[in-house]
């Protein structure tokens, strides 16, 4: 992953791929509470276990089983 200064921000109210628990693409929590970074808006991964199951999905899709990414804090 690059260093974070060149990272994109997503925030995880946004319910996308980028901040769910079933997505395996390269992230990391953001700095800021809310928000998670990814290399770039077109970054994909695995869908685990959701409706997307074993399919590529990107970064910033979106679908209507979102589970917040565990390795985020929940009070934002």
């Amino acid at each position: 992953m690059q260093g974070r200064e060149d990272l994109l921000i997503q925030a995880v109210d946004r319910q996308r791929c980028a901040s769910c628990e079933r997505w395996s693409g390269p992230r990391q929590p953001g700095e800021q509470a809310g928000t998670v970074l990814i290399e770039s808006e077109t970054v994909e991964g695995l869908c685990q276990g959701g409706p997307w199951d074993g399919s590529e999905r990107r970064a910033r899709s979106a679908c209507g089983h979102w589970s917040r990414w565990s390795a985020l804090p929940t009070t934002d």
